[in-house]
């Protein structure tokens, strides 16, 4: 350690520890800087040094973690990682402490054994209490068994100048300690001879007074095992370490011994089965006081800081033992179970001796455990088998292969030797056990012994034995084809494939195939896809070449052309079912598309015919066979033809059988009309005389058409096989026609139903045009049907109509009468007006009325009938709420405008009765339709104007004039006078405002009082006229007058505020308006005088005192007998030296107040 520059001093108990035989951690303080140093055991260049403070520092046995203590405090870090793993705050101090496991740290306080894993969240977990024998001891050791159950705490003190061992041993299922005397001490196993399993054993050494011994006792003895008795040995110390004794022990698991190691440096190597000791030795002249396991030995560090290994050479340990101690058991028991070199001749003697003897089953047993299998030879096998056993007991050979199997494994010559008899009993389930135990060593002989009965299990033989000829039959003799690339590709084997391809083909086809795919998708392929179909095809395998080739072909490469054709071939010929579905699924594009369209032809197939034929003779020859082609697939193809070779192919399958194939071809019309062009598919339909065809056609795409020369064509098709139903169709929802050339046709073509003609002039406005042909060729029938049945709606433009032609007014009226009332009745009046025979509905509109109808045309019409007639209009317009009063306003206007003005006002029609007053001067009708209507816009239209009503200033004044002397005077209702009052507000016409008021407030009207009215003429006056204050505020006297006398004030009328105080004997603020806002304190006083009360003279005293009155000041003082203001009177009457005035205050003062 120090040639990797640690300092000797940081080299002891307290500042080094070994965990374990990765890592050395050491604490260092060098020049007041304290580091840890950890030394990598396996790289020592790799130690390295990080900055730590801390009392205790320990590294993990396995991982690049370290636990830290400091004080009470422990953590633990990934040092790898640079993370925190775990913490946690101790109640105790913690005297000792180690890594138990890689997860597992135990921590010894004064008082108790924790252990604290470091997975987790939990805290230390309490294991056991300290005994008080360890009290004042430094505990240096603590060791667990492998299930922590047992547990071992040491410590030593010094008590009279000799070192004693204090060892409490704990046993947590019993939760029970003991207290030995004891140095050191270590958990460890021991196989005994014929034992299941390990025996649990724990060993100690201690040193008195009287000696030293090793103590190896069992703990937790496991059922079925032979038992353990008690060892003890003495241990030898030299004269010259009088005071030395143990300070740890290792357990070697591989030779079952425990190395001792003592303070001044001194080793014993002790057998733990029988206690014997083996070596004894001094490997350090200083002092050891650190140790751990290594490689089945120790390392241990002494305080100059060398790390010393120590361990067992197995070439010299048997001679050794023989020679020193002459301990021929232990040689031997060593030498057997740790398989170690120096007692051969040993063993050969006494196989020999037990053979000689006839104890055939201990020799067998000796044979099969000697070291190395030194007599695990053919010889002694043949020895063996000829040897009879006891009766009722297992032959010597069979002891000897089951001691073997029991410990470890045959060789390859006791694996042949043993399977042999296996076999020939039928006990081949043994074999399979051994195998998968790993007991055989396998070998293509042994193989080839257990094929004939089983070649599965030879198969495993094959394979553990490294025989991949052998492995790949046995793979394809048992069907597992596809393990045989995969197995030939991890060994590196390469056989022939295609003879094997055969070989297995003739056995299995599907099983072949599997394997042609798994050969064919290796990089590189093992085979090509043309030998593989070579195979396949010599043994006539149509369905396996086909899975092959689909599976082979997929990536649809166009080298891989001719195979494909070979693929659509084989099936064409022999299963048409799959050639269809394979070129249903469109996998192929690079195979002959002629020759297997033909074979596709002659197989039946004509839709893969035609998908395939490029020729159009080819295609029509083929497609006239509509009824085994899907026709919806048919129709389809159509679409990848030409215009012209569509038409051709057309026209072949109506001359081949137009019955058959019509229901396709107009199919494929109709789908591809406006590719193919209407009148190219008319073409064909009647070059071919099929008039069905053409119709149906037709029917199909007329309502997609928008060419009016298809919807006409089509309209003639349905009259000339007389489908009228259909001709009503398309004219009533077809919108693509031309609505006069087939009005023109439906005239000429005479039908014996015109609703088709009725319909296509309904629906044009051909409406005149119609009466007209219908009248005049004596049709008047279907007059009656179109407005009764197809639409009552026009009977406004047939009445129109009939009128232009003179029709009898009876017969009118007998057709207004019986059509239903789905009609305008004002369209209706406006036909007839147009032609001044207003009069011929006048009954039917009265009799229209008396039914209770709500339609506004019926009372509209009535209402021009009797202003025209002057039959009474004046009582209609004012008790009919039916009519439109916009309408007969506009109407009436010309003709009386009185009557205009009535419509207007029943139906609040603003605009229109504003300006039919404005424009006829009608301003007193304004005036009070305003005034009743209370309506703030309207209002602001007449007295402001807008875009409809340019503003007129004599059109408003004599609305105004008519508004003050009579709309006003007549109102009666406070609404109608606060919105006319608002609307002059918003119009911005005070003078007209006061004007308005004046007339409600001055005169004696029913709003004369309103105390609102009143306060918004005081205050407009205030503001435009304040002359006539004055007069307003003393002939009104229901206005606020506190808030009408600060209005006042803040406009300058202090005289007009005064006497609004006055009048209403608010006197303390009319007294303030003379001396604030008037300044007259004469007036004040005469006004005080008159008043004569103590507020009103005190007010006046104080401004007598601000002018420096001071008599009159102290009178009014006196008067208001107030001696409130007492300091600010003292003060001014003092400094004006007016003490007479001043006594005479103070004496009215002191009747009213006490100084404190």
């Amino acid at each position: 350690l120090p040639e990797l520059g640690i300092d000797v001093s940081n080299i002891s108990f307290n500042t080094l520890t070994l965990q374990s035989d990765k890592f050395i951690c050491i604490r260092e303080k060098l020049a007041q800087k304290e580091q840890v140093c950890i030394v990598d055991l396996e790289d020592a260049t790799k130690t390295f040094r990080r900055p730590i403070t801390a009392d205790s520092a320990i590294m993990n046995p396995e991982n690049k973690i370290i636990a830290l203590k400091a004080g009470r405090n422990l953590q633990v870090f990934n040092l790898e990682m640079k993370a925190k793993v775990k913490s946690c705050m101790m109640s105790e101090d913690v005297q000792y402490w180690r890594w138990i496991t890689p997860f597992d740290i135990a921590l010894v306080t004064e008082s108790s054994v924790f252990h604290w894993s470091i997975e987790g969240t939990s805290s230390p977990i309490k294991q056991f209490e300290r005994n008080a024998t360890l009290n004042g001891t430094q505990i240096i050791s603590y060791c667990t068994n492998a299930k922590m159950n047992w547990m071992a705490l040491i410590g030593i003190s010094a008590p009279q100048g000799r070192i004693v061992g204090s060892m409490q041993l704990y046993n947590k299922d019993r939760s029970a300690s003991q207290n030995i005397e004891a140095h050191a001490a270590e958990f460890s196993e021991i196989w005994l001879e014929g034992a299941s399993q390990p025996t649990q054993v724990f060993s100690f050494t201690s040193r008195n007074a009287t000696g030293s011994k090793l103590y190896v006792v069992e703990i937790d003895h496991a059922e079925g095992n032979p038992p353990f008795q008690k060892r003890s040995s003495d241990i030898f110390f030299p004269p010259e370490a009088v005071n030395d004794f143990p300070v740890a022990m290792q357990a070697g698991k591989k030779y079952e011994i425990v190395y001792m190691v003592t303070k001044f440096g001194f080793i014993h190597l002790f057998d733990l089965e029988t206690g014997a000791c083996i070596f004894s030795n001094r490997i350090s002249s200083d002092t050891v006081f650190v140790t751990t396991k290594h490689d089945n030995g120790i390392i241990a560090i002494n305080r100059k800081g060398q790390v010393l290994s120590v361990g067992i050479n197995e070439d010299n340990v048997i001679p050794y033992i023989l020679q020193n101690s002459g301990n021929v058991e232990l040689a031997f028991r060593m030498a057997s179970r740790a398989n170690l070199p120096g007692a051969d001749q040993l063993y050969v003697q006494r196989f020999q001796q037990l053979m000689s003897q006839g104890q055939y089953g201990d020799a067998a047993k000796m044979a099969a455990s000697s070291p190395r299998g030194m007599l695990r030879t053919e010889n002694t096998i043949n020895q063996l088998r000829h040897m009879q056993g006891a009766p009722g007991q297992l032959t010597p050979i069979l002891q000897y292969f089951a001691t073997i199997l029991e410990k470890g494994e045959l060789n390859r010559y006791e694996s042949i030797e043993l399977a042999r008899p296996v076999l020939v009993s039928n006990r081949k389930s043994l074999l399979e056990k051994w195998l998968k135990e790993d007991k055989l060593e396998c070998s293509e002989e042994l193989g080839d012994i257990v094929l004939p009965h089983d070649a599965t299990l030879a198969l495993s033989v094959y394979l553990r034995a490294n025989v991949p000829a052998k492995v790949v039959v046995c793979f394809a003799q048992s069907g597992q084809f596809d393990k045989i690339v995969l197995y030939c590709k991890k060994v590196g084997y390469t056989p022939d494939w295609v003879p094997l391809l055969m070989q297995v083909a003739r056995a299995d086809g599907d099983k072949a195939c599997e394997f042609a795919l798994s050969l064919i998708k290796e990089e590189p392929p093992l085979v090509s896809a043309d030998q593989v179909y070579g195979v396949f095809s010599g043994l006539n395998l149509v369905q396996q070449t086909t899975r092959f080739l689909l599976e082979a072909l997929k990536a649809n490469n166009e080298s891989d052309a001719h195979l494909q054709t070979k693929l659509l071939e084989i099936n064409l010929l022999n299963a048409p079912q799959v050639a269809d579905a394979i070129l249903g699924n469109n996998m192929f594009s690079h195979f002959d598309r002629p020759y297997i369209a033909q074979l596709a032809e002659k197989a039946g197939l004509y839709q893969r015919a035609l998908e395939l034929y490029d020729n159009l003779d080819d295609i029509k020859r083929v497609a006239v066979h509509t009824e085994v082609l899907n026709a919806e697939w048919l129709v389809g193809y159509f679409g990848n033809l030409s215009v012209d070779d569509s038409l051709a192919v057309m026209r072949q399958m109506l001359e081949h059988n137009m019955a058959q194939n019509l229901q396709v071809v107009v199919q494929v019309a109709i789908k591809y009309s406006e590719l193919l062009g209407p009148q190219k598919v008319i073409d064909v339909f009647e070059d071919c005389r099929c008039n069905e065809g053409l119709y149906y056609y037709l029917g199909s795409v007329v309502n997609v058409s928008q060419d009016p020369a298809v919807v006409f064509k089509y309209i003639q098709a349905a009259v000339a096989t007389g489908q009228t139903k259909e001709v009503e169709r398309v004219v009533r929802d077809n919108n693509h026609y031309d609505a006069e050339k087939v009005k023109n046709y439906l005239k000429e073509a005479s039908l014996p139903d015109q609703l088709p003609l009725i319909i296509v002039c309904d629906r044009h406005d051909f409406v005149h045009d119609l009466v007209l042909y219908l009248y005049s060729s004596g049709l008047s029938k279907y007059i009656e049907v179109y407005v009764q049945q197809v639409n009552p709606s026009r009977l406004p433009q047939v009445v129109g109509a009939l009128l232009d032609v003179d029709c009898d007014e009876q017969v009118l009226k007998s057709l207004i009468s019986s059509t239903p009332p789905q009609f305008s009745v004002s369209e209706l009046v406006d036909e007839i007006e147009k032609r001044n025979r207003l009069k011929l509905l006048h009954r039917w509109l009265e009799a229209k009325a008396s039914e209770g109808s709500q339609d506004a045309g019926v009372y509209n019409a009535l209402a021009k009938i009797y202003i025209d007639s002057n039959y009474e209009p004046e009582r209609f317009l004012s008790s009919n709420k039916l009519y439109d009063p916009r309408v007969i306003g506009a109407y009436s206007e010309r003709r009386d405008p009185s009557l205009a003005y009535l419509a207007y006002s029943q139906g609040q029609c603003d605009d229109e009765l504003l300006r039919l007053t404005n424009d006829n001067g009608m301003f007193k009708q304004q005036a009070r339709y305003m005034i009743k209507r209370r309506d703030l816009g309207l209002w602001g239209k007449a007295l402001s104007g807008d875009s409809q009503h340019p503003l007129n200033q004599s059109h408003r004044r004599q609305l105004i004039d008519q508004v003050v002397s009579y709309g006003i005077p007549e109102a009666d209702d406070p609404e109608e006078v606060s919105v006319c009052v608002k609307a002059f507000m918003g119009a911005s016409l005070p003078h007209e405002l006061i004007e308005l008021l004046e007339r409600i407030i001055l005169e004696d009207t029913p709003f004369s009082n309103n105390s609102n009215l009143q306060n918004l003429l005081i205050l407009t006056a205030v503001k435009v006229e304040q002359t006539r204050v004055a007069d307003y505020i003393e002939r009104l006297s229901n206005y606020d007058a506190p808030d009408i006398a600060e209005i006042c004030i803040n406009n300058g009328l202090f005289e007009e505020a005064f006497n609004i105080f006055k009048r209403f004997e608010v006197n303390t603020e009319a007294i303030g308006v003379l001396i604030d806002h008037i300044g007259s304190l004469d007036r004040a006083y005469e006004y005080a005088e008159r008043c004569d009360q103590p507020e009103v003279w005190s007010r006046l005293a104080k401004s007598q005192l601000d002018g420096l009155r001071i008599k009159d000041s102290i009178d009014s003082y006196i008067r208001a007998d107030d001696p409130s203001n007492y300091a600010e009177v003292i003060d001014v009457a003092t400094h004006a030296g007016k003490f007479d005035d001043l006594v005479r205050f103070l004496l009215m003062a002191r009747m009213k107040v006490r100084e404190p």
